[in-house]
């Protein structure tokens, strides 16, 4: 069976900071980072779906984790389909055309990106980068040549890929879908999220590469796609619903060197704790909520 790595979607989350969940000491950017990495072995850096990750940082990040703890990087927003601000992008690229279809613009945004993930690649510490396409990006001839590209562009990367579609996953194209991913090397994201919308995507978790999968829990809010972001993330995932998850990841993990189990329910200390019950109930132990307090005295 291969390596289950379980942790969250990010560790600076402004909520998670102010929920006391890190100790006293270990407020800073350096010791949030080097805290959360005695607790969990993996996670993502979503903050590079917002700006292209900066060099500097990648190296902060491996000298300030053990040499087997893993970055799952999300891939900067225009590298996806997403519009991105002028503003988050660095200030030699500021000035030119800013037109995703223009070719030396995109060649100089994919090189920053390339840059920035330079240290966690040659550390061998890049879990994987994440391309979570947008809920526009649906099968077709358009998303069949993105993702060509995108294939093409990260050659020799460790490439996780998300689709917020649901016709990808739907019963009459999971197989193409599937096809399409493992032509690539691509690992299928599998995800959870609620089931009661027309835009949820089926908590469905194909084999796409020998090599890794990926499930993001996003939380099963009634508030996704309508609230705000923090509406949107606000869920605590209950015993029941993390247990039926168990024996799913244990299959899938034995179709892989290695799987990552991420939380993104990014609210408060919800995701740190879903998590933590999460590993527990893979390795077998009660998770928290069930392990009965000592009698006093």
């Amino acid at each position: 069976m291969g390596e289950i790595l379980v942790g969250t979607c990010s560790w600076t989350d402004p909520a998670l900071v102010r929920s006391g969940w890190y100790p006293a000491g270990s407020r800073g950017a350096e010791g949030r980072l080097r805290y959360y990495a005695t607790r969990f072995p993996v996670v993502e850096v979503d903050s590079g779906y917002y700006a292209l990750p900066g060099e500097r940082n990648s190296r902060l990040w491996v000298e300030r984790t053990p040499e087997d703890f893993v970055f799952d990087v999300k891939a900067f927003s225009l590298l996806t389909g997403h519009p991105a601000r002028p503003g988050a992008l660095p200030e030699e690229l500021r000035g030119t055309s800013y037109d995703p279809r223009d070719a030396k613009f995109l060649d100089a945004v994919w090189a920053r990106f390339a840059e920035g993930i330079g240290p966690l690649r040659r550390g061998g510490r890049l879990g994987c980068v994440l391309f979570q396409f947008p809920p526009w990006f649906r099968p077709g001839a358009r998303a069949g040549a993105l993702l060509a590209q995108c294939a093409e562009r990260t050659a020799g990367w460790p490439v996780a890929v998300e689709f917020r579609h649901p016709a990808w996953w739907r019963e009459e194209q999971a197989g193409t879908t599937a096809a399409l991913l493992c032509r690539y090397g691509f690992a299928a994201v599998g995800v959870d999220m609620v089931q009661t919308l027309p835009s949820s995507v089926p908590p469905v978790t194909p084999v796409t590469s020998a090599r890794l999968s990926v499930v993001r829990f996003h939380g099963r809010s009634p508030a996704w796609g309508t609230g705000s972001k923090e509406e949107r993330f606000r869920y605590e995932y209950a015993d029941h619903e993390l247990e039926e998850w168990v024996p799913r990841l244990h299959c899938l993990a034995g179709g892989v060197e290695r799987l990552h189990v991420l939380f993104n329910n990014c609210c408060g200390d919800a995701a740190v704790r879903a998590a933590e019950r999460m590993r527990s109930l893979l390795d077998g132990r009660p998770s928290a909520s069930r392990i009965p307090r000592r009698a006093s005295g």
